[in-house]
């Protein structure tokens, strides 16, 4: 089975309606008899924020000029997340988080086999309820509904566990020449990077699967 790393960020609006195409597009493939093995890696959108995060509305406007941009922005993404059945609520966030701690619980997640609901859990959290997902006590009850002990992801927050290993994949993607998310590797072979309709990827991955069988074979 081949492994599809998805590196994306928690508070990355495209990367959930990547996930949700993803979906699509996996459901697609599996009736075809194609299965992957999915791994989400991560990628800090804002590597200098601070642990604490700032209120949303004024990076906002400093990030990209004043408010009716981020305001434009933010409803370009809620028309694209509507086209794919996800509804975003710009108006519930009130703040930008660090998303270290959330890629510390990504990472947990993936060795309890709960990863991929982990990642829409947080989404869903930060985009549709309006949740801090900085706020490590509200990392632990988002997680605890997606297949993880809330008592456990506390805890585990409390420590440093997993947080170098976040951040020296978070350095490898930039080194590695990943400057946006979602970015899609098969086999850790860069595929793309963006939201493309679920089509598509399912295009993107037959393809790539069949050339690197061939490549499997030919060796």
């Amino acid at each position: 089975m081949r492994t599809l790393d998805i590196i994306s960020d928690a508070i990355c609006p495209w990367c959930w309606i990547g996930k949700r195409n993803l979906d699509t597009a996996l459901e697609t493939l599996a009736a075809e008899g194609l299965h992957f093995a999915i791994r989400w890696r991560p990628f800090q959108l804002n590597p200098e924020m601070p642990v604490e995060g700032v209120l949303r509305a004024a990076y906002r406007a400093q990030k990209f000029g004043s408010e009716a941009r981020g305001r434009e922005l933010d409803a370009n993404v809620a028309e694209a997340g509507r086209a794919v059945g996800l509804g975003f609520r710009h108006d519930l966030m009130q703040r930008t988080p660090n998303t270290v701690a959330a890629h510390r619980v990504i990472r947990m997640a993936e060795a309890a086999g709960v990863q991929h609901a982990v990642v829409e859990a947080l989404f869903r959290g930060y985009f549709q309820d309006g949740r801090d997902v900085g706020d490590h006590a509200t990392l632990a009850e988002l997680a605890g509904t997606a297949g993880l002990a809330a008592e456990a992801v506390a805890a585990m927050l409390e420590g440093e566990a997993h947080k170098a290993e976040v951040l020296a994949e978070d350095a490898a993607a930039r080194q590695g020449g990943i400057n946006g998310v979602p970015s899609f590797l098969m086999d850790r072979h860069l595929l793309f990077s963006g939201a493309m309709p679920a089509t598509r990827m399912a295009d993107a991955f037959r393809h790539a699967n069949t050339i690197l069988s061939e490549r499997a074979s030919a060796a």
